[in-house]
């Protein structure tokens, strides 16, 4: 049996333009493939990031779906806070501020179509 291993995430987009920029800024790296209506970014040697335009997609996407986040969960409670001030300084829609939580000490942005980005400090240590 051919096992399901993700090795990509594919977001729909308003304006690829837009989104393309915002995650160039957050990345800090241009895309490694840029088209019309498409642009791949690698976030590790695992995995990649793609925009896609929502017009054309076949099938149509659902119009409202669940929530989800893209989260990155291993850094410190320092980096937590630099990474904050950067999104800030590149005015990026706060949704939670740095925040100690359950499971860390994290905080909620959002990119141009309201996808959720979490930066998280991640500590399971204090969980029962």
């Amino acid at each position: 049996m051919l096992l399901f291993k993700p090795n990509s995430i594919i977001l729909y987009v308003s304006d690829i333009q837009l989104s393309t920029q915002f995650y160039t800024n957050i990345l800090g790296q241009q895309p490694i493939e840029a088209y019309k209506e498409f642009s791949v970014f690698t976030l590790n040697e695992n995995i990649i990031l793609g925009l896609q335009t929502k017009e054309g997609i076949d099938p149509e996407p659902t119009k409202h779906f669940g929530g989800f986040e893209i989260c990155l969960s291993d850094v410190t409670k320092q980096q937590v806070d630099t990474i904050y001030k950067q999104w800030q300084a590149l005015h990026i829609p706060i949704l939670l501020e740095p925040t100690q939580l359950e499971f860390g000490y994290t905080f909620v942005a959002l990119d141009p179509d309201g996808h959720r980005l979490r930066v998280c400090a991640t500590d399971t240590t204090n969980i029962q």
